[in-house]
């Protein structure tokens, strides 16, 4: 489901040169606008320290500096329509205030939890800055509310997305789907809850493959070592891991007070097989056993395994009307664009 575009606009995109936040500035410029790219953690050191001071010290002292390089880098330019901040845990208040002077409209998009505890201190200086913004957009319910607490002038909330380009299905040689193929996949980060749930399905018997970072500090690391196939996987690899799995999980993240996640949209984007913890979310987005399966546990969640890899037909027919429900969900990169300077102009009109 494709929306109409709004006219062109000059677009200042802060955020991330890559992961979901690349899909985003790829996707202002299929919808015809002119967006120049400015990453605030480029202009700080290079240091791992420094990533750690903005998680669990403060990261305002840290947006103090990308502030004055900001305040530098507009003094050359000419004045923006929007400037989109994505993420946002290095622009402080104050730099909000600057970019207004410099532009029409200053929104932000965060799909991580800011208002929660998982973070530490990274979003301190973001729920400073949250009523300075035009438009924030969350993605949790929960932070609907949160946001207008601290003072949010207006908050709209949006489902996290797939995007257009990087989830759409492509062709994959021999070659790739012998690399990619597997049974049952889950393509993401280790964290705490995910090592015992892991652990509990290779006992049940279900024939996994890990694919993502950070699993070697799990406390199951020994039993599950030979079941991790790579570390980090983005772009052509994260879809051909999808794509070869027969059946894809969706885990969510406890601490980040997830009932759904990008992987929610991408896996059936790409013609993938979502299978997912049961939240109200998921079945908002799916009909339960029809485009998609759910579970509550990972007993649950072994017996569903087995039962679709012994059913052939059945996986392809819940795929086909996963992906088939997806598109007509509609939760893409662009829709999210468009939604933003939807609301954005109706304000201003």
């Amino acid at each position: 489901m494709r929306r109409e575009a709004a006219a062109p606009m000059s677009v200042l995109f802060i955020g991330p040169v890559s992961g979901t936040s690349a899909h985003r500035q790829a996707a202002f410029r299929r919808l015809g606008h002119a967006v120049e790219v400015v990453e605030p953690r480029r202009w700080l050191p290079a240091s791992p320290w420094i990533d750690r001071f903005e998680w669990h010290v403060s990261p305002g002292v840290l947006g103090t500096v990308v502030e004055r390089r900001l305040a530098a880098w507009l003094a050359a330019r000419p004045r923006f329509d929007l400037v989109f901040v994505d993420g946002g845990s290095l622009v402080t208040a104050s730099a909000v205030r600057l970019l207004k002077r410099h532009a029409r409209f200053v929104a932000s998009f965060n799909h991580d939890d800011p208002f929660g505890r998982r973070d530490g201190a990274r979003f301190a200086a973001y729920r400073k800055a949250v009523p300075e913004y035009d438009l924030v957009t969350v993605v949790r319910p929960p932070n609907l509310a949160e946001a207008k607490a601290h003072g949010a002038r207006d908050v709209l909330l949006h489902p996290m997305v797939s995007d257009e380009v990087a989830h759409a299905p492509r062709a994959m040689t021999a070659q790739q789907i012998d690399q990619w193929s597997s049974e049952v996949a889950f393509v993401g980060s280790w964290m705490p809850e995910r090592g015992p749930f892991m652990l509990d399905l290779v006992k049940r018997g279900v024939p996994l493959a890990i694919f993502g970072p950070r699993w070697n500090k799990a406390p199951e690391w020994e039993a599950l070592r030979t079941f991790h196939r790579a570390d980090y996987v983005d772009g052509e690899d994260y879809a051909h891991a999808v794509q070869g799995a027969k059946i894809s999980l969706g885990l969510l993240s406890k601490g980040n007070r997830d009932e759904h996640t990008t992987r929610s949209m991408e896996i059936p984007a790409l013609g993938g097989l979502l299978c997912a913890e049961r939240t109200d979310e998921h079945r908002r987005f799916y009909d339960e056993d029809v485009e998609a399966l759910f579970w509550a546990d990972s007993a649950e969640c072994a017996d569903v395994c087995r039962r679709l890899l012994a059913d052939e037909p059945r996986r392809a027919a819940v795929a086909r009307r996963g992906s088939e429900r997806a598109a007509a969900n509609g939760f893409t990169s662009e829709h999210l664009i468009v939604r933003m300077i939807e609301r954005l102009q109706g304000r201003s009109a």
